[in-house]
């Protein structure tokens, strides 16, 4: 940009330079100047072009590191090193102009100027009166006003009360006071002595005294404790090598349990037989019938035995037995009671806690998991106090959990009560869920004044499927249909039998039949939707006991006071047992209680002598429809449930009725 002259000279002038010496000193040529040791090159080497390549690799980093290798054992250049070098590095405070930061930046700064503007003008002013003394503000002597800064200032202050005072007092009335005054001499200080030594020593005779009581049973204790502990650790390998001694000494027994099949069955159309095994009795419970019988669900070769009297002007104590297949002549587990046993159920699936109902009308729970010195004694009982029965109980029966999922359980007495046992913490805690009487059920808000009204309860039993649903027989020979959810009423009632049912159960597959058997020598098989029975068998003999076999829905079982087994398969015969079969050495000796094995087609009988008796059933017990060649015959809980079915809707036809 070109500069006037009149400015140039001035700006001369003041510096103090001619103007005609610089001008001198542009004028004159520029000379190279060239180092004395500068190499001299012609024309062809000066134009001589010499490449050169740029590379990112730092010169000045290592390239023989070398490191250890473990995989190949031996030392091994690496090849990576990082070729980056820093020369300079600042961090700045620079913000793009189109961002967020600068947006909110220059909206900070335009606030600012806004109010600073303001501030100016009044500081100018403030100046301005300072300066002009005669101001009306200066002469009348007002301060001046105090100028609020740019930041957001505010002043706050508060003031607290202060608590009142307050005096309290209390007036109490004084101790009571007396004068007491003796006289003291040596002598009577002498005395109070000699009684407080005297004192002293018979303390400490008795503390002496009392320490030796203590050694002593500390003593007893260890003694005890140290046989116990020796017995307890070859506990178990005694209890391996009497199972193994009784398994070599009935290794005949094992053998026709596991092995033996009847092959006269192939010349028997519809006939079986039972094969004995095992038979299990106690010593010390001769004198006693088997009152109960129950499997392990868990343990299929482990089974519980309830021992009491069937005869009640005969009553005393009683024993709770469990038994293995394993080992047929000691029981696994003894628990004495000093009532008889009438009835007693093992949980399905806890299988150590096992139900158990007295002649006496209690109750209990014994857990086979107890393994303290109080271990023969129940863990839950119930007493008079907490609603035991007043007549002997018939039958416990498991159920499931419920809402708190609270174990519980079932029991029938004589009394006429259907009771709900529930085991909290522990105690057993009661409810009344249905009362029997000869009219009806009784509404549990009306207490019975005829005792002779009462309904005896004799068995009951739960439906599978319907968890609400459960029968009840009675002394009177009559079945109750009855649910959990109604306490007043029956839902129906059969006119079953002539005397007392002994037993009552549902079918294992069909939803609608039950079975039960009486003293009246018959057996019934019932659909709970018909008041009439379906079949009826005639047995000759008090019936004592029934039982549906797991593994067809035709099969049952039935023992009679005759001493005889009765087997009936309703799809081979409609008629008559297709084993019949007396299983008892004399002739007085009375079966009570049967069961199947859930698994092995084996089943145990009991009678009134104490004695347990296993038997193997033959094949024709246990036939099933032969499978053609190239089809596969279904199997499963349907197909048992459709076999009964059709039995059923043949008798359902009002021609076969009617005749």
């Amino acid at each position: 940009m070109p500069v006037p002259t009149t400015v140039r000279s001035k700006k001369d002038e003041e510096d103090g330079v001619d103007q005609g010496d610089v001008w001198d000193e542009w004028a004159q040529g520029k000379a190279l100047i060239k180092p004395p040791d500068q190499l001299e090159l012609t024309d062809g080497e000066l134009k001589e072009e010499f490449t050169k390549i740029l590379t990112a690799n730092n010169p000045h980093a290592p390239q023989n590191i070398a490191r250890y290798s473990f995989k190949e054992r031996s030392y091994k250049l690496i090849s990576g090193v990082d070729q980056m070098a820093v020369h300079f590095v600042l961090e700045g405070t620079l913000i793009h102009v189109d961002s967020d930061e600068a947006r909110r930046q220059r909206a900070r700064q335009g606030q600012t100027e806004e109010a600073a503007a303001p501030e100016e003008v009044e500081e100018a002013e403030v100046v301005g009166e300072e300066e002009r003394s005669d101001s009306v503000d200066s002469k009348m002597g007002k301060k001046e006003q105090k100028v609020t800064n740019q930041f957001n200032f505010s002043e706050r202050a508060s003031q607290t009360l202060n608590n009142p005072l307050r005096e309290r007092s209390c007036q109490t009335e004084p101790p009571p006071r007396c004068n007491f005054s003796a006289t003291a001499n040596q002598w009577v200080i002498y005395d109070a002595y000699m009684e407080e030594l005297q004192k002293q020593e018979k303390n400490k005779d008795k503390q002496k005294s009392s320490k030796r009581e203590e050694d002593k049973s500390k003593k007893k204790q260890m003694i005890t404790e140290t046989q116990s502990d020796d017995i307890t650790k070859v506990a178990k390998v005694v209890k391996i090598f009497e199972r193994m001694v009784n398994q070599n000494t009935f290794d005949d027994v094992a053998q026709d349990f596991k092995y033996f099949e009847d092959a006269s069955d192939e010349f028997r159309e519809q006939e079986g037989t039972l094969l004995p095994l095992w038979k299990f009795q106690y010593d010390k419970a001769k004198r006693l019938s088997v009152t109960a019988l129950c499997w392990n669900k868990n343990y299929q070769d482990l089974f519980a035995v309830g021992m009491g009297s069937y005869d009640f002007s005969k009553q005393g104590h009683g024993v709770l037995l469990l038994y293995t297949l394993k080992n047929s002549t000691c029981p696994e587990y003894i628990y004495p009671t000093s009532s008889g046993i009438m009835c007693l159920h093992i949980h399905d699936r806890l299988s150590h806690l096992v139900a158990v109902g007295f002649y006496d009308g209690c109750v209990a729970v014994y857990d086979l998991k107890a393994e303290e010195g109080g271990a023969a004694q129940p863990v839950y009982r119930s007493t008079a106090k907490a609603g035991k029965h007043t007549d002997p109980v018939w039958q416990v029966r498991w159920q499931n959990d419920d809402m708190d999922n609270n174990h519980n359980f079932y029991s029938v007495s004589s009394d006429g009560r259907v009771v709900s046992w529930t085991l909290i913490k522990n105690e057993l805690v009661f409810s009344d869920v249905i009362k029997l009487s000869l009219e009806g059920a009784l509404p549990e808000c009306l207490e019975v004044v005829e005792q002779p009204s009462i309904a005896c309860g004799t068995s009951f039993d739960f439906h599978q499927k319907i968890d609400f649903l459960f029968l009840v027989g009675t002394e009177e020979g009559k079945i109750h249909k009855c649910s959990k959810a109604y306490s007043s009423q029956f839902l129906e009632t059969y006119q079953a039998h002539n005397m007392a049912v002994d037993a009552v159960k549902w079918n294992h597959f069909h939803p609608k039949v039950f079975m039960s058997c009486s003293s009246d020598w018959t057996v019934k098989i019932w659909d709970h939707t018909i008041r009439t029975p379906m079949f009826t068998f005639d047995l000759n003999s008090a019936v004592g006991d029934v039982a549906w076999s797991p593994y067809s829905s035709t099969v049952f079982a039935a023992v009679t006071t005759d001493g005889k087994v009765h087997v009936f398969d309703l799809s081979m015969n409609k008629y008559e047992a297709i084993c019949q079969q007396s299983v008892v050495a004399k002739k007085r000796t009375k079966l009570t209680h049967i069961e199947f094995n859930p698994i092995h087609p084996i089943i145990i009988v009991g009678d009134d002598r104490g004695h347990v008796t296993c038997f193997k059933l033959s094949p024709n017990l246990r036939k099933k429809p032969k499978e053609k060649k190239g089809q596969e015959l279904p199997k499963g809980p349907e197909v048992e449930e459709a076999k009964m079915e059709k039995l059923l809707s043949l008798l359902r036809e009002p021609d076969y009725s009617s005749i």
